[in-house]
């Protein structure tokens, strides 16, 4: 009878994994297995978890999908995401509509998921059903989402819900800017880049951390896009706030002149900053100040993002698929990745069956080759086939991506029938 199920061999990082019933059950030795890859000269690393993404389904599948989503993370490494509430229709603000997306996830995504609940006005006392339906955490706007059955969550809210959140013992994640201090005017692309100033994201972390002491809740600052956003998280945690951020690969890798020369597919909020700041926040990265990396992957069909005001494009990047090339094309080492996009990940919400090369936790996996490859439309796995980086060589390229020990996207034979499952805290 063979010892596992699954052997990896010879993979660099881990020459040897076994596994069993779709989990890590040994990482030296030998043995025999029922399979075996043959991973020699392919980089092992544990699955991407990528905390923030939008699938938008229910109601706006043709923004996106569960179904493309999940196939586009899986084609990119990710073995499990976090999908947020504001763009399914009807945003998940109660458990009812929790338990319906869980259901079409269950039905249609290739990898785990988690989903966020969300924390805006006239739903407080929605946020423990939430928590006991499975939300990995709630998520409020302090500006406005886009989204007007998602409104902005203002501070009184933002304190009662965060009061509440620390009750039930669930983290809080804040889209931090204040409309107040944005300028609305003009048209352009240069228009839009200066009227989301760093003082908007900076003065809303503040606010937000502030709560968080006085609550004593646990809050995650979501996309921080400054060195100077990171330094008021750093301030707050030093003064005992349970308070960890954020960043995301396109505030890593892009920078003002991209956007004004990709236009709309770069956009998002906050905006793409200059290249001394880009600068400076890859080297907070570095220095260990922010704690995790999600894609924010945000798609919009094709009409949303034509329009002569650059004002009124819909905002956001489709980046899930690109999160982990991105970092290794960055010079990250492979123990930062691990770090910013698997284990703290999991440790910061809870996930004790995910997020590292351990013995009994789950068997995710993503196998990666040092082959460059260069992003095409055609190589896109989303519903819209647009991507700030198409036209760029990667020099690290996917090549297997597996799931509790099952491979789900094999970048020679594409994906593997599979059928994620919703993890909870």
């Amino acid at each position: 009878m063979p010892d596992f199920d699954l052997i990896i061999r010879h993979a660099e990082g881990q020459p040897f994994v076994g596994i069993a019933e779709g989990k890590i059950a040994a990482l030296s030795g030998n043995g025999t297995a029922a399979s075996e890859i043959d991973a020699a000269g392919l980089l092992l690393l544990p699955g991407v978890i990528d905390a923030h993404v939008h699938f938008n389904e229910p109601g706006r599948t043709d923004w996106e999908g569960l179904e493309t989503g999940s196939r586009a993370a899986a084609a990119g490494g990710v073995t499990t995401f976090f999908d947020m509430p504001l763009n399914s229709d009807p945003p998940t603000v109660t458990a009812e509509a929790f338990r319906a997306k869980a259901a079409l996830a269950a039905e249609k995504s290739v990898v785990d998921f988690a989903l966020w609940g969300g924390l805006v006005p006239g739903h407080v006392d929605d946020l423990e059903a939430l928590r006991d339906a499975g939300a990995i955490g709630f998520k409020a706007f302090m500006s406005g989402s886009g989204i007007a059955e998602f409104p902005s969550a203002d501070l009184r809210t933002l304190r009662e819900g965060m009061k509440h959140a620390a009750r039930l013992g669930v983290l809080v994640a804040v889209h931090a800017e204040l409309d107040h201090l944005h300028r609305e005017s003009g048209h352009t692309i240069r228009d839009y880049l200066a009227s989301r100033p760093i003082a908007s994201e900076v003065a809303a972390i503040r606010a937000a951390c502030d709560i968080a002491g006085e609550t004593g809740g646990a809050l995650h600052i979501v996309h921080v896009s400054s060195a100077a956003g990171v330094t008021a998280v750093a301030e707050a945690a030093a003064q005992g706030v349970d308070v960890t951020c954020e960043t995301c690969p396109h505030y890593l890798f892009l920078n003002e002149a991209d956007v004004e020369r990709l236009g709309a597919v770069a956009k998002c909020a906050p905006p793409i900053r200059s290249e001394l700041e880009r600068a400076a926040l890859l080297q907070c990265v570095r220095d260990g100040g922010i704690q995790t990396i999600g894609s924010d992957h945000s798609p919009a069909p094709t009409s949303m993002k034509q329009d002569v005001n650059f004002f009124r494009i819909w905002g956001g990047i489709s980046g899930v698929q690109h999160l982990l090339p991105i970092l290794l094309e960055l010079n990250l080492t492979p123990v930062e990745i691990v770090r910013l996009t698997s284990t703290n990940v999991a440790n910061r919400f809870q996930l004790r069956s995910k997020g590292g090369l351990e013995i009994g936790r789950d068997a995710d996996f993503v196998l990666v080759s040092q082959t460059p490859e260069t992003v095409t439309a055609e190589s896109l796995h989303y519903r819209h086939r647009q991507s700030p980086y198409i036209g760029e060589t990667f020099h690290a390229t996917v090549v297997r991506t597996l799931l509790r020990g099952q491979t789900v996207w094999e970048r020679s034979h594409g994906f593997s029938k599979g059928r994620g499952r919703l993890v909870t805290p």
